[in-house]
């Protein structure tokens, strides 16, 4: 990959252009971090207000009516709901992978079938979630259009 900084005074904010031939995961990955850049998510932990980076964010998991977020290390709770969540992350990585969980795609590691016709996704954390029946179409969607197939 060919990487060109060129500086401009006369704009206002940066811009990014990507040049393939073909749409590959590199290119997808590079894309989907630019989209993330700047975005972040208002979150609480021990009684103080942070904003995370979606970038840094693994997923998204509801408890009990409860939003949390989940990082490398770190889980942070959101007053944000899920579809909100959804909403403004879904074209920027992220997507639905069951009823109460969105994943940051962008660490996904790897995809195992399980009985029932359920996925095991495993993060790059090691971490192990679920992908449900309702949405395993869409995943494999969008897995398919990473990896160009």
């Amino acid at each position: 990959m060919i990487l060109k900084l060129n500086q401009n005074e006369q704009i206002k904010e940066p811009e990014v252009q990507i040049t393939y031939a073909q749409m590959n995961e590199e290119v997808e990955r590079v894309a989907t971090f630019v989209r993330t850049l700047g975005t972040t998510i208002r979150c609480k932990s021990d009684g103080k207000e942070t904003y995370i980076p979606a970038a840094d964010i693994y997923y998204f998991e509801s408890v009990d009516k409860k939003s949390f977020v989940y990082c490398e290390k770190d889980v942070y709770q959101t007053e944000l709901r899920l579809y909100e969540i959804e909403e403004q992350l879904g074209s920027k990585g992220f997507a639905r992978i069951n009823k109460a969980c969105i994943l940051n795609l962008a660490f996904l590691d790897s995809i195992r079938p399980l009985p029932s016709s359920r996925l095991e996704a495993t993060l790059k954390n090691d971490e192990k979630l679920f992908v449900s029946r309702k949405y395993l179409g869409e995943i494999k969607s969008i897995l398919q259009r990473r990896s160009g197939l």
